[in-house]
């Protein structure tokens, strides 16, 4: 999942469109995108509209709310293909929204206390994934700047991901609608940080998003050289470019390789 595409769950007239947005997961936001008095009415639209078909990531409210008891209730309903838990901050909660589904647990890693557990929630059976929430987690702290002010904390969640055995980390959003150019700047830095996706708060921020996670033409053919070089020397060693092909340079050209045929497949 490179691209997770937020929908308010208030607004079903837009869940359609989310989910031909070309985005890899749907987020129907039942938390921050939903006034607390619309917060029933809209887990009840979501009820009715979910089905088997249309597979969808649900964010539910935090622990600790009025609706995250009633929250759960929704989790094993057909259609559900997982949840986003904001505010993910202590095992015990984790593990009681993983008891709720059978499908996937994404914890937003969005304050302080959340970070210092990340290992510890991050190793919980069931989670598929942590997912960094940039915007609350600058609230709760107090820093301004999404650039280097977040790079330790950027690079310790791709860290624990990689020591927990998770696939890499999702990004936080970025709240630029308009500026393609300053979305593929924010996209093309999580991954050279180690990120393998981005949330995302608009339709047209997905094929940027999108495009700025393939492979570029030059790193494509790169990839497929090394390939044929290492394939040509029969596993010895070879040299290219000036570089000599090992086995780390040739795991890192299949992976490219690997990345294009993902892409072809979606």
């Amino acid at each position: 999942m490179r691209t997770l595409l937020f929908v308010p769950a208030d607004r079903p007239d837009r869940f359609e469109k989310a989910l031909a947005s070309g985005a890899d997961a749907v987020i129907v936001d039942l938390e921050d995108a939903v006034a607390p008095d619309a917060k029933a009415s809209a887990r009840e639209e979501l009820a009715r509209w979910l089905h088997p078909e249309r597979q969808v990531l649900v964010r539910i409210n935090a622990p600790g709310t009025d609706w995250f008891d009633a929250d759960l209730s929704i989790l094993k309903l057909p259609g559900v293909r997982g949840v986003v838990l904001p505010k993910a901050e202590h095992v015990r909660d984790v593990r009681r929204v993983a008891a709720c589904t059978s499908g996937l647990v994404l914890p937003l890693v969005e304050t302080a206390l959340g970070m210092r557990s990340a290992y510890r929630i991050a190793s919980i059976k069931g989670v598929a994934r942590l997912l960094f929430g940039t915007i609350d987690f600058q609230l709760d702290t107090g820093i301004e700047g999404d650039d280097t002010e977040l790079l330790f904390f950027r690079s310790k969640l791709v860290w624990i991901s990689r020591l927990a055995g998770l696939p890499s980390p999702v990004d936080g959003v970025s709240l630029s609608v308009d500026s393609g150019e300053q979305l593929r700047t924010d996209t093309r830095r999580a991954r050279a940080l180690g990120f393998g996706g981005k949330m995302c708060i608009h339709p047209r921020q997905v094929a940027v998003v999108n495009a700025a996670f393939a492979p570029s033409a030059q790193a494509v053919e790169w990839a497929r050289r090394v390939v044929a070089a290492a394939a040509h020397a029969g596993g010895g060693a070879v040299k290219l470019d000036g570089q000599m092909i090992d086995r780390p340079v040739l795991l890192r050209a299949h992976g490219v390789l690997e990345d294009i045929r993902r892409g072809e497949a979606r």
